[in-house]
This record gives C-alpha cells, sequence and structure tokens, in this order.
C-alpha cells in the first residue's frame, strides 16, 4: 500500500497545489500570454464599439478606447433612420439563408457526385470546376450573361450564379471522401439509389463539413453589396443591407466634404445628420453588420473547427 501510495503522491505534488516553481511560472507565463491574446483580439472590436456609441463629433478628438467618453445613439439612429434600411435588412436576412440553404446543398450534391469512384467523368468534372478559380470571364461578360438570363432586377441573381462554390465544394468531397466505403456499399446492397444514399446516409454524416460551409456562404451572402450594385441598383425593393450602408458612408463622407471643419464643430448638436461623422458612420456600419454573424457562430464553432480540420486533412 504504501509502495503504491508514494506515486500517487509524486503526481499529485507535480500536478496538484505542491507543483514545483518551474511549473507554477510555466502556467502564470501561459496565463499572462493567453490573457495578452485575449485583450488583442477583443480591443479592436470594443474600440469600434465605443466609437459607434460616442458623440461623432466628440470622437474625433480622439482618446476613445474601452468605452465612450459621451454616450449616445444619434449614430445608430442616423444609420436606421431611413426606411429603406429596414427593407433591405429583410433582403438581406432572406439572401443570407435562402442562397446558404441553397448553395450548401447543391454544392453537397456536386461533390458527392464527383467523390464517387464509378462516376466517368469525375477527373474531367473536377478540372472544369477547379480552373474556373484561377480564370474568369471578366466583369462586362458576366453583366451581358446575367442580362441575357433576364436576371436583372430579381432576387435569383443573388442566387443562382453562386450556387455551386468551388472552394466549398473541393472541402466537401474531401470530406465524402474520408467517409467509409462500406456504408454507402451497405446502402446499395440494400437497394438504394444514388439520391437516396446521399439524403439519408451521406449528408447526415456530413453535417460538420456542411456547417462550416453554411458559415462561409452566410459570411458571404450577408456582407456581398457589389453584385447589389451591378445588377440591382436601380431596384430599391431589392437592395441589402450592406449597399444601404455603403450609400450612407457615401452620403456622411458628401456632406462633410461640403462644409468646413468649423461648421461641423458649430452645428454638431444640431440634428442627428450633421452630427455623424464618416468614422462614426463606418464604426456604426461594422457593429450593425457584424453582429449577426457573431450571434450564429457560437452554435457552428464546434462543426467549423472539425469540418475544417477533417476536410482539409483528407483529399
Amino acid at each position: 500500500m504504501a509502495n503504491a501510495a508514494a506515486p500517487a503522491r509524486s503526481k499529485s505534488k507535480k500536478y496538484g497545489r505542491f507543483s514545483s516553481l518551474e511549473d507554477r511560472i510555466f502556467d502564470t507565463c501561459n496565463y499572462i500570454f493567453l490573457l495578452l491574446l485575449v485583450v488583442v483580439t477583443l480591443y479592436p472590436f470594443l474600440n469600434t464599439l465605443a466609437i459607434s456609441l460616442n458623440q461623432a463629433s466628440d470622437t474625433v478628438r480622439g482618446g476613445i478606447y474601452l468605452l465612450p467618453r459621451i454616450f449616445t445613439w444619434d449614430n445608430y439612429a442616423y444609420v436606421f433612420r431611413e426606411a429603406s434600411v429596414l427593407q433591405a435588412t429583410m433582403i438581406s436576412v432572406l439572401r443570407s439563408v435562402i442562397g446558404t440553404a441553397v448553395t450548401v446543398f447543391c454544392s453537397a450534391m456536386v461533390a458527392y457526385t464527383i467523390s464517387r469512384q464509378d462516376f466517368v467523368l469525375r477527373k474531367f468534372v473536377t478540372l472544369a470546376f477547379i480552373l474556373t478559380m484561377y480564370f474568369s470571364g471578366g466583369l462586362i461578360p458576366n453583366f451581358l450573361l446575367i442580362r441575357e438570363l433576364g436576371m436583372l432586377g430579381s432576387f435569383e441573381v443573388y442566387i443562382i450564379p453562386g450556387i455551386i462554390g468551388v472552394f466549398n465544394l473541393i472541402i466537401i468531397r474531401s470530406f465524402i471522401d474520408g467517409l467509409p466505403e462500406s456504408i454507402i456499399e451497405s446502402a446499395r446492397i440494400d437497394g438504394a439509389g444514388d439520391f437516396t444514399t446521399f439524403m439519408r446516409i451521406v449528408l447526415p454524416l456530413c453535417v460538420p463539413v456542411l456547417a462550416t460551409v453554411a458559415l462561409f456562404t452566410a459570411v458571404y451572402q450577408w456582407n456581398s453589396w457589389f453584385d447589389v450594385f451591378l445588377y440591382n441598383s436601380s431596384y430599391p425593393e431589392l437592395s441589402t443591407l450592406q449597399y444601404e450602408l455603403q450609400k450612407i458612408l457615401q452620403n456622411s463622407n458628401a456632406s462633410l466634404s461640403a462644409k468646413s471643419a468649423g461648421d461641423a464643430f458649430a452645428n454638431a448638436d444640431s440634428t442627428a445628420a450633421n452630427a455623424v461623422t464618416p468614422m462614426a458612420v463606418r464604426a456604426t456600419m461594422t457593429i450593425v453588420a457584424s453582429v449577426p454573424i457573431i450571434m450564429v457562430y457560437p452554435f457552428l464553432q464546434k462543426y467549423f473547427v472539425k469540418g475544417m480540420m477533417v476536410g482539409g486533412v483528407k483529399g
């Protein structure tokens, strides 16, 4: 008994409260390093939040770090004062939800197809998709193609052109290649066809990588504004939140350049429109655009890490 207790006591001294001085120094250094890492990671976001909640005319003086000096909601009131912002927010939400669901499902179907060894054209199709990552038709041919397809001024222009993401396709295919082939063969023996095998066997097993791809796609859809400028700038009912925020920032820059700095400070308390500055609007836009993604990410984090590791190692 004494001999058995001796290793336990030595182990507790090493890892428990009787740890050596070297272990405590090492742990302290780790804690300090992780604390600094947290500060470096969170500071830009907290600083942007403080600027967005601070009076714009006071922000130009500088010295805003983690807390606003003069708290105000005027910057957010200025951004959301347009009725088009609410409509644009709904379009952005619909675009993100529908575009993400359709893109993930279609990319998964194509990835399953080119992952099958019995698909004769799998190498050719894979190469054709990969080439699109390096070569593009250009801005004008793309616009002419969208016009000929009759998608100008339509919601479909946000979904159909990017319905298959090549990067997402490669990640999903790499994940499927790592699945046991015996599972698919068992489904084939039971009489399941390709679509049934994909829907009932492959798709449930691909939840981690699909969550990863969904996060990528949702961020892309939520932040996109250039396609709105190209294809739907003349259709306000199809404008997105990002595009409206870009216009608000441009209007803020134009209004500030139209008057002198002295007039800007003199009229700082007159109206919300006169109170804001491009710096305050930019910070407010960043917070408004980031909050939805920050709310979604914690629910997908565990799938994101697992999907990236498996999808990146296999291949």
